[in-house]
């Protein structure tokens, strides 16, 4: 055998090996994933900062959506965007009422939601939601009228609550979504499929000690223990799967994978057609839950569960395998859209919302998020 022979045969075998070897395990959560807010998010402020600089006006971006309360950006009723849909993009949102506690001077909160579920065709399991809110909080699943009415009687008066049909889908997606004024057509930018941990009962170890021993799950237990305080000691049978959270938000402890490969022609002509269905909507993100990757990747099998506008995020960024600088850019890319988008409409004459005026949303939002019922 001649010397390239053997340099070539054992280069081949040096290519097998590696095959087999052992590949390092995927991280189960990024060093930056849980850092607090306000380190993670002072780029992003200096940068906020910066574009309001350029165009004149730090809130230029609330001019995104011009249809929507304060494009998006924070204290806007999901409602409103929701009501906005034409009949292109109805039929895929999940069937939702809304009512008012302490409507009446007498009030019966109980069958006020009972008779609105009626009139919208609604009916037990439902998803009962904050017309006003983020992040998932106040979100909770009631089964029966009874889980309803303890809601309800926890609830601020006189605010608007959402009922929403529960979607039979395990699995939940962010698709966003962005269209710059006068172009054809827009740009789904991320998809990040969503899931809730789940730990299997051993018929030995309670509910405690099985969150300890799930490796993701251990490194973060502040996310689920004090949630699930008055089950910790419950002993899930052998096999009995425990699903530990129901709202699909990184920060209640859901578990967050970039899905860009789903991205399709036949998804992206479905969002279009969705999004052109609301008047002037530019900037957003699309809170899904969906049958299975091969459905949504022919747009089918999914309903909209929420709409965000522009105070929503790219969420591909909290999955574990995204690298620092690529979280960072993605976020640059999408708030610098955000302002260009404004700044193409401002030309269009749609004016941002005013200081104060979202000052006031601003406050009220935060009031009533500091007030709703915990998530289950």
């Amino acid at each position: 055998m001649s010397d390239i022979q053997a340099a070539s045969a054992a280069s081949a075998a040096l290519s097998r090996l590696r095959r087999f070897q052992k590949q390092p395990p995927e991280r189960l959560t990024s060093f930056f994933e849980f850092w607090p807010g306000w380190i993670a998010y002072t780029p992003i402020v200096l940068q906020w900062i910066g574009l309001g600089i350029r165009y004149g006006n730090p809130i230029l971006a609330t001019a995104a959506n011009p249809t929507i309360e304060a494009g998006g950006l924070c204290g806007e009723s999901k409602q409103s965007i929701l009501d906005q849909m034409g009949p292109a993009g109805r039929d895929w949102v999940a069937p939702y009422t809304v009512a008012t506690t302490g409507a009446y001077l007498e009030s019966d909160d109980l069958g006020v939601a009972e008779a609105a579920m009626t009139e919208a065709g609604l009916s037990f399991p439902v998803v009962v939601k904050p017309d006003i809110g983020c992040n998932g909080t106040g979100v909770c699943l009631v089964d029966n009228r009874a889980d309803l009415a303890r809601y309800l009687a926890a609830f601020p008066r006189l605010t608007r609550f959402m009922l929403q049909a529960l979607i039979p889908y395990e699995a939940e997606a962010g698709i966003f979504y962005i269209r710059r004024p006068g172009e054809p057509v827009g740009t789904i930018t991320s998809v990040t499929l969503k899931s809730s941990p789940v730990v299997v009962g051993d018929g030995r170890s309670n509910l405690r000690e099985l969150v300890m021993a799930d490796p993701r799950c251990a490194q973060v237990p502040h996310l689920y223990l004090p949630r699930l305080a008055s089950r910790l000691h419950e002993v899930p049978e052998a096999g009995e799967r425990v699903k530990l959270v129901f709202v699909g938000n990184h920060c209640k402890g859901s578990t967050f994978k970039n899905g860009a490969k789903l991205v399709t022609r036949e998804l992206t002509e479905r969002i279009e057609a969705i999004a052109r269905s609301i008047p002037n909507f530019h900037f957003g993100r699309f809170d899904i839950r969906y049958e299975s990757a091969a459905g949504l990747m022919a747009g089918e099998g999914f309903r909209i569960i929420e709409i965000n506008g522009v105070g929503s995020e790219a969420t591909h960024i909290w999955d574990p395998q995204t690298k620092l600088r690529e979280a960072y850019a993605a976020q640059f890319f999408h708030y610098r859209s955000a302002f260009e988008i404004a700044a193409a409409n401002r030309t269009l004459g749609h004016r941002p919302t005013g200081f104060f005026t979202l000052l006031r949303m601003w406050r009220q939002q935060k009031r009533l998020m500091a007030s709703y019922p915990a998530n289950d």
